[in-house]
């Protein structure tokens, strides 16, 4: 019996390394992302978020992003990029600054606001506020290779 936990908690354990590791894919920095794009021939997911304040914003991160199916989309598709509007914590004044000119640039008013742009920084789609569905139906917003 006392294998068979043992078993478990490596197997919890590695699920929750994988979990970390995949968090680690996002960044705040949106030129080297941009960058990352252009050399990998990948879309830029740009999620305007209140992290620590807005629930619908929690939910998309868990009910999508935090989901193996969008990050395997991910991990072949995307560069992920959070720009985040918290309330309980500072940022960095350039990541603020940064997160301020996007939301402005990109006309967000109003979050979970998802942006998808192609390297050139043309927009794919958008996607304002959550909608229900989980990973399946946040993919299919995404085009289909052509052919």
């Amino acid at each position: 019996m006392r294998i068979i936990h043992r078993i478990i908690a490596v197997c919890v354990a590695g699920l929750l390394v994988a979990a970390a590791a995949r968090a680690a894919d996002w960044t705040e920095d949106y030129p080297a992302a941009l960058a990352k794009a252009k050399k990998e021939h990948k879309l830029l997911l740009l999620d305007f978020t209140g992290s620590d304040w807005c629930p619908w914003c929690k939910r998309i991160e868990a009910e999508v992003f935090s989901t193996n199916k969008f990050g395997d989309f991910a991990s072949q598709k995307l560069v992920l990029v959070k720009l985040d509007f918290p309330r309980q914590r500072e940022l960095a004044k350039e990541v603020v600054d940064q997160n301020a000119a996007l939301q402005k640039k990109f006309k967000v008013e109003g979050f979970p606001t998802i942006v998808v742009i192609d390297p050139s920084e043309k927009v794919v789609f958008v996607q304002e506020g959550y909608k229900e569905g989980g990973p399946e139906a946040f993919l299919a917003q995404f085009p289909k290779p052509a052919g």
